[in-house]
């Protein structure tokens, strides 16, 4: 399929390519942690991404780690904090921030390779509990967020506090990389009330501080994609629409070129979405093997380097 592209309307995907465009013709030259050096631009319009009829906004320019992405977020649904959980699968995208020399470089010296502290899953099961190390069962301490969300969604739908945030400025020196998809909101559209036979829509807005445009962003749309898919699948919605606001949005310098050719590609259209189980009715019984990607069919890989 080496030429097919969508004509009829301008391509969700455009959006992205739009924004990394503006970014190397405009953004400013600036320093950053890992020493490698960003181009940026701060709080760019919002990217929006239907969801409708089982879209999943899988990067089609340029094909995207579809494995780690979904191992990732059940990694996240769960509550782990071991990267080695995720390294033993092949999944190799926490393993630099995880290594015994970035945790002593963050003072964080004491744990054991592949604690990376009260991250992520962490925070969305267990907020404001006392983190120990990623070897301890938590179970029943702090605030389990995810539950409150999806207990919100079938209870009170018009809730306006449906929120999960990774950011707790209290962990955050504990942490070996603090959150850069801090927080998101999830909003239901109530059929209407001439056809209430209809099921209610589930939207979800996440807010990135910090967006890595070459590797990370590909990563965080279709995680946050499939999060929401997952929650409509067990809260009886149907998944309507992903909005991601960004704050900084950078290109490392040593992507640039990569992304120069990434420009030149055609969107494909976005696979679907399907479920293997229908029977799936709590969040933590999704595995690997329930997630069916039909059409995917992306340009090849763009090698780009990670920056620790």
């Amino acid at each position: 399929m080496a030429s097919q592209h969508v004509n009829d309307q301008e391509h969700d995907e455009q959006q992205y390519l739009q924004l990394i465009r503006r970014v190397l013709d405009a953004g400013d030259i600036r320093p950053d942690r890992t020493g490698t050096g960003t181009i940026a631009i701060f709080a760019p319009p919002s990217l929006r991404f239907s969801l409708a009829d089982s879209t999943l906004p899988l990067l089609t320019t340029k094909r995207t780690f579809m494995r780690g992405i979904v191992e990732e977020l059940l990694w996240f649904v769960h509550g782990s904090t071991d990267s080695t959980i995720l390294s033993k699968k092949g999944v190799k995208i926490w393993d630099g921030n995880g290594s015994k020399a970035f945790l002593e470089g963050r003072g964080l010296g004491h744990r054991r390779e592949g604690d990376l502290g009260p991250v992520y899953g962490f925070q969305w099961r267990h907020f404001g509990a006392e983190y120990v190390d990623c070897d301890k069962d938590y179970t029943g301490q702090g605030v389990d967020q995810l539950r409150e969300c999806i207990k919100k969604i079938k209870e009170n739908p018009t809730d306006r506090r449906i929120i999960l945030s990774a950011w707790n400025p209290k962990d955050i020196p504990q942490m070996a990389l603090p959150p850069c998809h801090m927080l998101c909101q999830f909003y239901v559209h109530l059929p209407p009330a001439s056809d209430p036979t209809q099921k209610p829509k589930l939207s979800c807005l996440m807010y990135q501080r910090s967006a890595d445009l070459g590797l990370g962003i590909p990563f965080n749309i279709a995680s946050y994609a499939l999060l929401t898919h997952m929650i409509a699948h067990v809260t009886g919605t149907t998944a309507h629409e992903l909005i991601i606001q960004l704050g900084d949005a950078h290109v490392y310098r040593d992507h640039v070129d990569a992304l120069e050719e990434q420009l030149k590609r055609e969107p494909r259209p976005f696979p679907k979405l399907r479920w293997a189980r229908d029977n799936i009715d709590d969040i933590e019984d999704f595995v690997y093997s329930d997630f069916v990607v039909e059409g995917y069919e992306p340009h090849p890989s763009i090698a780009m380097k990670m920056s620790i």
